[in-house]
């Protein structure tokens, strides 16, 4: 990692808080964000947290990361998108720009993230669509007042170590159902060992009528999702779907079709 990093390229700094300090770093046109802690005190340990090309900010770099689009082959029309982790604001981004019926809504709980995002990353200002919140994830899931309007949440939840999603409890998981519709749908990113992917799908199968995980990509991330009511699904139109999501969105959707098809004839 360190020989990938060619220099910090920036911090931010603030009254000492529990929050992490942000580092930015920049190789080959690719700025990258990571979080500080006591053993990750620099970006050559850090793990990344989100990546942009500065050539393309719109586009989603990193292939996990374009993973949790998964849900548009089965919704083009979203209403109303939650992501809960900022990261580098990637699917914040590409929700507002791709979907402009849409309300964007992120929840992140690091203000410096915040910070960062708007000052290095792209991220808009808030308007009529985008809302970008400082607050907990599980906090805003738990509002009663948005039980069944939400039709998608992505979910990215990690500390400094990102040893594993920071929620990853049932009664998270039961929060996140309650507020989609009924044609709703979760993506996680489950970043984790063995052990912990098995904890976070087993909480969200309690709770959601059909989880599905893609095939597992870079060092460890396997990216699920989860339907409040299982889709009917038909692999021909998933594929022209993909097709036409690889073409207007620069996604790769047809690796995401091979995987839903593996993933059905595995179970």
């Amino acid at each position: 990692m360190s020989k990938l990093v060619n220099k910090l390229k920036s911090m931010v700094t603030a009254s000492p808080t529990d929050h992490p300090d942000v580092f930015v770093s920049e190789f080959r046109g690719v700025c990258s964000l990571h979080l500080a802690s006591e053993v990750n005190s620099d970006t050559s340990v850090a793990p990344i947290q989100g990546s942009m090309r500065l050539a393309v900010p719109d586009q989603i770099e990193l292939e996990y990361v374009q993973q949790m689009c998964v849900w548009m082959l089965f919704n083009m029309v979203p209403q109303h998108i939650v992501q809960l982790g900022l990261g580098a604001a990637s699917l914040t981004k590409f929700c507002y720009r791709s979907f402009p019926q849409a309300k964007v809504t992120a929840v992140e709980l690091n203000p410096k993230v915040i910070a960062i995002c708007r000052e290095q990353f792209r991220l808009p200002e808030d308007d009529e669509r985008l809302q970008v919140l400082e607050m907990d994830a599980f906090d805003y899931v738990r509002q009663k007042k948005l039980h069944g309007k939400l039709d998608v949440i992505q979910v990215d939840l990690y500390d400094a170590e990102a040893e594993g999603p920071v929620l990853d409890s049932p009664e998270f998981y039961q929060a996140c159902a309650d507020c989609l519709n009924e044609t709703g749908m979760l993506t996680v990113n489950l970043f984790a060992n063995d052990k912990q992917r098995q904890k976070n799908i087993e909480a969200m199968q309690a709770c959601f009528d059909v989880v599905v995980w893609l095939p597992e990509v870079h060092d460890a991330n396997v990216v699920a999702i989860a339907f409040k009511t299982a889709p009917e699904v038909d692999f021909d139109v998933l594929y022209q779907r993909a097709a036409i999501l690889r073409v207007n969105y620069k996604l790769q959707a047809p690796i995401w079709v091979n995987g839903l098809k593996e993933w059905m004839v595995r179970d």
